[in-house]
């Protein structure tokens, strides 16, 4: 069993499997883009169900898909397939910003895939265009649309939360929990490198921070209750309505520490191993690997330099990689 420094067992592996992505999010990676990995210097398929198939012997049980864009790597399904087939992998889930969700969903199903995540900051078209630099929110909605008809549930729905940017609809939008059975998250604006000034008159990252309790205020109407029993919650703190369909959850990295449950490890789509989303200490397995190197050596050094905590409050922010670069 994986199991860190400080006792906690490493049971969920998040994937990014590629460094590209159709959109241009704004906390999320510069409006012009980035320089791009060569195809070679990117883990293929097959090294990436071995990775997992290396930590399944060893008690990771979740494995979430992310990007960039998962979705605009090809072929996905043969890889979603590869890695639904390894013993001792319960839960496989993919997050996606949906531009690509209606055309691949049930392909993505009928490989194994179990659920999905969507980012969703804003209920307003040109906002959302705005927000994603090129997206298109009706998109979005078909997308989620196809994701519920092909079994891909339970959908939750990720909203960044901002100030003076979606802060007007945070109540809207947690009320999609009341018509539909998805899995509202409001998550704080997290400083991983992109605290540079957005441009098209957003306001200053330092400004649009919002805690997780001012977010609970915002929502008070509700009259929120704790909710218990929801699949793969992760760090969310989950709530609901009485008699909604669905949850709202918040997960809050400053607001409220989640990191003395963190359970996770990160694999960059490049091959390296990070202990924690918010520190830049990463363990190289892509050259390894191709060596014919072990990796279970690897995969217990990552652990063994997990963090107890990230070191945000003592403004020591990750620098070397963008969020679409880390895949969240």
């Amino acid at each position: 069993m994986l199991t860190d420094s400080f006792n906690r067992k490493i049971t969920y592996l998040r994937i990014s499997i590629t460094d590209r992505c159709d959109l241009r999010c704004v906390y999320c990676m510069p409006a012009k883009g980035l320089p791009l990995k060569d195809h070679h210097d990117v883990l293929r398929y097959e090294e990436i169900a071995q990775i997992v198939r290396i930590a399944a012997e060893h008690g990771v049980r979740e494995v979430r898909i992310t990007g960039g864009e998962p979705l605009v790597r090809p072929d996905l399904p043969s890889l979603i397939r590869m890695i639904a087939e390894i013993p001792g992998i319960e839960d496989l889930s993919l997050t996606t910003n949906g531009m690509l969700l209606e055309r691949q969903a049930a392909a993505l199903a009928e490989a194994g895939l179990n659920r999905v995540n969507v980012s969703l900051d804003t209920l307003n078209p040109e906002k959302f265009k705005r927000i994603t630099r090129l997206g298109k929110l009706e998109k979005l909605w078909r997308g989620i649309e196809a994701a519920e008809s092909s079994g891909l549930t339970p959908i939750k729905i990720n909203t960044v939360a901002m100030r003076n940017v979606n802060d007007d609809e945070f109540l809207d939008i947690a009320r999609l929990s009341l018509m539909h059975p998805w899995s509202i998250r409001f998550i704080e604006l997290m400083p991983v490198n992109n605290q540079a000034p957005w441009g098209d008159d957003f306001p200053l990252p330092e400004e649009m921070y919002i805690s997780v309790q001012e977010i609970k205020s915002i929502l008070q109407p509700l009259n929120l209750v704790p909710f218990m029993s929801e699949v793969g919650n992760g760090p969310a703190r989950v709530f609901h309505q009485p008699g909604a369909p669905g949850t709202i959850g918040f997960i809050s990295p400053l607001g409220e520490h989640f990191c003395q449950q963190c359970n996770r490890l990160r694999l960059t789509a490049d091959g390296c191993l990070r202990p924690c989303l918010l520190s830049d200490k990463e363990i190289p397995v892509l050259h390894p690997l191709r060596a014919g190197q072990p990796i279970y050596p690897l995969l217990k050094k990552a652990v063994d330099i997990k963090p107890l905590e990230h070191q945000l409050e003592k403004a020591q922010y990750p620098k070397q990689r963008f969020m679409t670069q880390i895949g969240g």
